[in-house]
């Protein structure tokens, strides 16, 4: 048998008398199966539309019915509204309908009410299931797409927390971002309670737990100066933070990440925000600590995940400082032997004194190179794993490079946001002041916070000269 699917407005009256002869045909005939769904009037078109689309079908009104054909293999037989129906029945089975008008229309209120009430209930349903919110913008990038299913798998958040993602993006985007919504569905990750694309900005943040800010600035310095993309920057912070103050929940944790402008990015969204917690911000140095990592392993010619305590300091995606004064190397093959967790302080093994300070720390740029160059495995991988740290601890005794508001650690000046080595621990990081810095680092480190300075006056003073930025370009 090939069962009947009758679908239609929830309040239409020939919906109603279809229904209502579908389900005689099923009491009476053995072979006959129906399956019946209504929409809600403010939905159906749109609805309609995208099942006759699907099916390449012409089809205006409510209902719409068709056979499916399952033991055929094929796209299902429109037979089409309810005159077809009824014509249908009359001539295979010779059974029609006598309603009477009225008992249609009293049906179709009664199928309007039941649809609605049937609505609260699953709304009510989901609502009983607490799942993290996670927003995501400028979603359409790769960096979303290689970070989805390493928040869905279970291992950021923990093996029974369910989360909801939100990907946020402009309009121009929106097939992009409905693409990667059906792949996420269709990969049926257990933990992943839902996933949606968002385009309109006012209902950007809603509820969010977790906020992941991707977006960048293509900087290219001969085409307009830099105060223009640092303008860029502040403007889009300038959206973006009332928003999370006025949408997102109080405790809300806020990363910046991406190729461009982080630590400025989680500068202005403070600034803007000023409701917004400081220890909630944080900017993303991780990438440039693994690919400092595995130019170390390369040289040394070891496994990359046994080279720990690497530091970025300072401008991340600016003049940053790779600091290896406290590497550990763990797995090393060298002429001192321990057990596995035994670590080599780097400048004990690595005698190599003129490469470190020619090639690898004068290789700044080519690891800034090599980390923009990526197409979104590596800074998906960096993000979901501080999302691990912040939420379940960081390794003991291990060193996380990120990019925090300064409150005078290390001689930096107050402040600004300014990349420094931390540790997590129960849901929050704390500076680890108690590591050694040499005279050299530190005078690194004061022409990095010179640049973060002069970035920060840049934005507010650019910002304040022009109009501000239109919210209307996510929905142009």
């Amino acid at each position: 048998w090939c069962p009947h699917c009758v679908l239609g407005k929830a309040n239409c009256p020939h919906y109603a008398k279809a229904e209502l002869l579908a389900d005689y045909l099923q009491t009476n005939l053995p072979d006959f199966r129906v399956h019946k769904i209504t929409q809600h009037p403010d939905k159906w078109e749109q609805w309609l539309h995208d099942i006759c689309e699907m099916n390449r079908w012409e089809h205006k009104q409510s209902p719409i019915i068709w056979r499916e054909l399952l033991d055929r293999g094929g796209k299902g037989l429109l037979l089409g509204g309810v005159n077809e129906f009824l014509e249908y029945a009359q001539h295979y089975y010779g059974i029609t309908s006598v309603m009477l008008t009225e008992e249609m229309l009293d049906i179709a209120e009664e199928n309007l009410q039941a649809h609605i009430e049937i609505e609260k209930e699953e709304e009510e349903t989901k609502s009983l299931i607490k799942s993290l919110q996670i927003w995501i913008t400028s979603a359409s990038t790769p960096i979303c797409y290689q970070l989805i299913p390493l928040l869905a798998n279970g291992q950021v958040f923990g093996m029974t927390t369910k989360i909801s993602i939100h990907l946020l993006d402009t309009d121009q985007f929106k097939e992009v971002l409905c693409s990667i919504v059906m792949e996420a569905e269709d990969m049926a990750f257990p933990l992943l309670h839902s996933i949606s694309e968002h385009t309109e900005i006012d209902e950007a943040f809603t509820e969010a737990d977790v906020i992941i800010v991707l977006d960048d600035v293509l900087i290219n310095c001969e085409v307009q100066p830099i105060e223009n993309y640092i303008r860029e920057v502040g403007e889009i912070c300038q959206v973006y933070a009332p928003l999370i103050e006025r949408n997102a929940k109080s405790e809300v944790r806020v990363i910046s990440s991406g190729k461009t402008f982080v630590n400025l990015k989680a500068m202005m969204i403070m600034t803007y925000g000023p409701s917004i917690k400081p220890e909630n911000v944080i900017a993303i140095a991780t990438p440039w600590e693994s690919a400092a990592k595995a130019m170390l392993a390369r040289k040394l010619r070891m496994n990359t995940a046994g080279v720990k305590d690497v530091i970025v300091w300072g401008n991340i995606t600016g003049s940053k400082y790779i600091d290896l004064s406290h590497v550990k190397l763990y797995g090393c093959d060298c002429a001192i032997w321990g057990p596995a967790d035994f670590p080599h302080p780097l400048l004990n093994v690595l005698y190599d004194s003129e490469w470190i300070h020619s090639e690898l720390l004068s290789a700044q740029s080519s690891l800034s190179s090599r980390v923009c160059r990526c197409v979104g495995m590596l800074p998906g991988h960096a993000i979901a794993t501080v999302l691990r740290y912040w939420y379940h601890g960081s390794p003991p005794g291990e060193v996380v490079s990120v990019g925090i508001l300064s409150k005078g650690q290390f001689c930096v000046p107050e402040g600004i946001v300014f990349s420094m080595p931390v540790r997590f621990q129960n849901g929050n990081w704390e500076v680890m002041t108690e590591l050694d810095i040499n005279e050299t680092t530190q005078e690194v480190l004061g022409h990095s916070a010179h640049e973060l300075i002069q970035e920060k006056l840049i934005a507010l003073k650019e910002i304040k000269e022009m109009h501000p930025y239109r919210a209307d370009k996510f929905t142009s």
